[in-house]
């Protein structure tokens, strides 16, 4: 994916953003502004749902086979919620929770539109394929990843009080 489909992906956003991933740290690292997009949003309506991994779940953990170390991810979650919380924390219309899934495929969807990361054992999210999915009223492999992140947003629990 080139750098610049995330932020387009949500500047486009009218109703809905949702991401899901075990840190997405690359979001707030390398596009900080990204972070000012989602803050704007919420504020102007559109609701925005952002699921990391818990840092304390055994789910995070086992992503230690990409070779860079069993506790590296959790540090890694850490690190992107002490960069969104200053950003995002109590913004209207922005939720920040933690889920303890085991993660297939990293989801970032701008209402009928998504990149979904399908994860490769032994590969960093970021070398691995994306898709670039819409929507489609017959259904498909956008509606199947949209009831998958609703099921973990079900059971994610808030990032902060």
């Amino acid at each position: 994916m080139p750098w610049d489909a995330w932020p387009q992906l949500f500047a486009k956003a009218t109703t809905q953003i949702d991401v899901l991933v075990y840190a997405g740290l690359f979001l707030p690292e390398q596009m900080p502004a990204v972070l000012d997009t989602l803050a704007e949003k919420g504020q102007q309506g559109v609701r925005v749902r952002l699921l990391l991994g818990d840092p304390k779940s055994g789910a995070v953990a086992i992503r230690g086979e990409e070779g860079i170390g069993r506790t590296a991810v959790a540090v890694k979650v850490r690190n992107a919620l002490q960069l969104l919380r200053p950003r995002l924390k109590g913004v209207p219309g922005v939720h920040v929770r933690l889920h303890g899934t085991t993660l297939y495929t990293s989801i970032y969807r701008a209402d009928d539109e998504m990149l979904a990361n399908p994860h490769v054992y032994g590969l960093p999210a970021a070398q691995a394929p994306a898709l670039h999915l819409r929507k489609l009223a017959a259904g498909g492999l956008f509606d199947t990843y949209s009831v998958m992140y609703d099921k973990v947003w079900d059971e994610a629990t808030p990032a902060w009080s």
